[in-house]
């Protein structure tokens, strides 16, 4: 499932092309005919995103929300949209160019209302300005569950996905097992910054990488797809710093990495 870094990026991109443009807007799989009829015509004023969740903003009350979940993606090209190819259930074009939305979790149209009850409802965003790592942490330091299982929480932190979470952990040195509440703030504001710095980072360059140069096997070149990572999928290979191998569990139903040795319990 892409996380919170790929949806900002989307965000961007879709404003860079649309933004302050007439969009027609249509629904060659049908799936979404009544939504695309109330965006059909209007101007985009703009884009936001929260976590995993894309907002297109085209006014008076009409506000086209995009959750990918895992099999949603976006298709962009210039020119004229060719024909309309599989499952498309939302198309955008203008003179900027088109994009087509394929299999996401949700496509519907929202109100202000429910925007901002979308909003209410997530948690902290590293990537939004808006962001409130205190609440997140408020939540986090009264909580018996295990600080793996919090951060894939949408609702205490928006965004993070099962890549983070193992490469946050690792690079802090946590115990993914260890309960919330057992997390010091001075730990929890380390893991903010560096979340912040790293998602970042990845929406500018549209690639996640979390090693360290120093830990790559060619530190002075860009990283190969072997050095992206700590330990995310690394299950059973050394550790890169010191060499225990790496342990794969599932937790929350989704798959976990650490190193017992740089992450003691």
């Amino acid at each position: 499932m892409p996380e919170g870094n790929v949806v900002h990026r989307h965000a961007r991109v879709l404003r860079e092309r649309f933004g302050g443009h007439r969009l027609t807007v249509s629904s060659p799989q049908g799936r979404f005919a009544e939504g695309a009829a109330l965006l059909d015509g209007r101007v985009l004023r703009g884009t936001d995103a929260h976590g995993k969740h894309l907002l297109l903003d085209t006014g008076a009350e009409r506000v086209l929300h995009v959750h990918l979940g895992l099999y949603g993606t976006w298709n962009l090209g210039d020119g004229e949209p060719p024909e309309p190819r599989g499952a498309v259930r939302a198309r955008l074009v203008a003179d900027s160019g088109w994009a087509d939305l394929r299999g996401p979790n949700a496509c519907t149209v929202l109100t202000a209302a429910e925007v901002a009850q979308l909003h209410a409802r997530l948690g902290a965003d590293p990537l939004r300005a808006d962001a409130d790592p205190d609440a997140a942490f408020a939540v986090v330091s009264r909580s018996r569950v295990a600080v793996g299982a919090l951060l894939m929480q949408q609702e205490v932190v928006a965004g993070l996905g099962a890549i983070y979470r193992a490469e946050l952990l690792f690079r802090a040195g946590v115990d993914p097992y260890r309960p919330g509440r057992e997390l010091g703030r001075e730990e929890w504001d380390a893991l903010w910054a560096d979340a912040v710095h790293l998602l970042g980072k990845d929406v500018r360059t549209g690639r996640i990488v979390t090693t360290r140069p120093a830990h790559r096997s060619n530190p002075r070149g860009a990283p190969s797809e072997e050095d992206r990572f700590y330990v995310y999928r690394r299950g059973g290979q050394p550790c890169r710093l010191c060499g225990t191998p790496v342990r794969h569990a599932q937790v929350v139903a989704r798959h976990l990495f650490w190193c017992p040795t740089c992450q003691p319990a």
